[in-house]
């Protein structure tokens, strides 16, 4: 797989470009803050429907503007597919695939896979537990995007029992016997079989994902740092104590019967907790509170691990991801935002062998020198200019690499 062109309208600092790419590496160079790191934000923003810089979509359309473009045309397999997307500020984003609308933004995941390792990635190991679950769901809505539904049927029944379980506690508190505080606890049973539903599906999604995911992880740990102690994954879920602790270990082969077993457990768990819950205002279990365990030896990353390690894992969690998506038959497109300065030689090295192997692999760096020898490809300078608009990222021409051994051009 790989994009042959992709292009952009006020995205970020881009009032607009036009890009075209071929398979092989290209490389955008330029300093800090003038817009390279936002074409490569663009391109996941297209895999994967969100940033890894955000939350939310606001700050990608640029300044004093209402909506942004980003589309793409993508070769799979000698198919191409054109996807873009409209971002709009306070409306219900578009999609489109070879320019007819898609129904729903999410229709266009799945086209498009991408891998993207960037200076943000030490918060897999370092951050909140919400950066861990995004992972897995952001890997689980690329290999399956069906998944992204169930995640969103998730998050809305979530709001909605959220909702119900503070109005049922403020009227608990005043001591009232309110209509709106006995509607709520009267329709909880309702929600709480919707959000069992949908979040054992998720969590089975999650868990047998991580069997798979794991063994790739470990492997690419000991590459990149084999003096160092082993790593390993484990799920833990907010059900751990209403679950046998096998269904922790991603070495634990998932059953046929998984998502009803967990559908089940889910609904007596939350029967146990209903009191307080009511008294907090909040949903005390569910996949929403899950967490991915990184280990290293014994001990627990976060906390524990050096910076160096700490660099490495999250490197090993992108280069697991890039295995298991090329175990489904298509290799992703590699995206490496401004990392090379980041690493020393050895992880260096290590992150470019594995890159030189990909259909494709794009690159941002601050000077030409951060990119390894072996990824040299087509170059593209980046710079920005200062208008009354702001600042506005400008594209140059490409430039083409010399083998210094054949003399030929790359």
């Amino acid at each position: 797989m790989y994009v042959r062109t992709f292009s952009l309208r006020d995205f970020r600092s881009w009032r607009t470009v036009s890009v075209d790419l071929t398979p092989g590496a290209t490389v955008f160079v330029g300093r800090n803050g003038h817009g390279k790191t936002n074409l490569l934000e663009a391109l996941g923003y297209l895999s994967t429907l969100s940033s890894h810089r955000v939350s939310s979509d606001g700050p990608l359309l640029r300044a004093g503007t209402s909506r942004a473009f980003a589309g793409a045309l993508v070769v799979n397999n000698g198919r191409e597919l054109g996807i873009d997307i409209e971002i709009n500020e306070g409306k219900q984003n578009r999609a489109r695939i070879n320019q007819s609308p898609a129904r729903r933004p999410r229709e266009i995941l799945g086209i498009l896979r991408t891998v993207l390792f960037a200076p943000e990635d030490l918060s897999l190991v370092r951050g909140d537990p919400g950066d861990r679950r995004r992972f897995l769901d952001e890997l689980l809505s690329t290999r399956f995007p069906r998944m992204s539904g169930v995640r969103a049927d998730y998050d809305k029944v979530l709001r909605q029992r959220s909702a119900l379980l503070k109005t049922a506690g403020g009227a608990l508190r005043r001591g009232s016997r309110s209509s709106d505080g006995a509607g709520a606890l009267a329709t909880l049973d309702v929600w709480d079989g919707h959000l069992a539903a949908h979040g054992a599906e998720l969590l089975a999604a999650r868990i047998a994902l991580l069997h798979e995911l794991a063994p790739h992880v470990s492997e690419a740990y000991r590459s990149i740092a084999p003096e160092s102690r082993p790593a390993s994954l484990r799920y833990r879920s907010s059900l751990a104590d209403a679950l046998p602790p096998e269904f922790s270990d991603p070495a634990r082969t998932p059953a046929p019967d998984d998502r009803e077993f967990l559908e089940t457990v889910f609904l007596h768990r939350l029967a146990e907790v209903r009191s307080k819950e009511i008294e907090r205002g909040v949903c005390l279990v569910g996949p929403h509170r899950d967490d991915l365990d990184l280990t290293l030896g014994a001990e627990p990353a976060k906390g524990y691990a050096s910076h160096g390690e700490s660099w490495s894992f999250a490197l090993a969690l992108r280069l697991g991801a890039f295995a298991l998506l090329r175990t489904d038959g298509t290799d992703p497109v590699l995206m490496l935002d401004d990392v090379f300065a980041e690493l020393d030689r050895r992880r260096r090295s290590a992150l470019a062998e594995v890159a030189a192997t990909a259909e494709q692999v794009l690159i941002t760096a601050a000077v030409p020198e951060d990119v390894p020898a072996e990824l040299n490809g087509a170059r593209y300078p980046v710079h920005a200019e200062d208008t009354e608009e702001g600042r506005i990222s400008v594209l140059g021409s490409v430039q083409r690499e010399t083998d210094p051994l054949t003399g030929e051009v790359g």
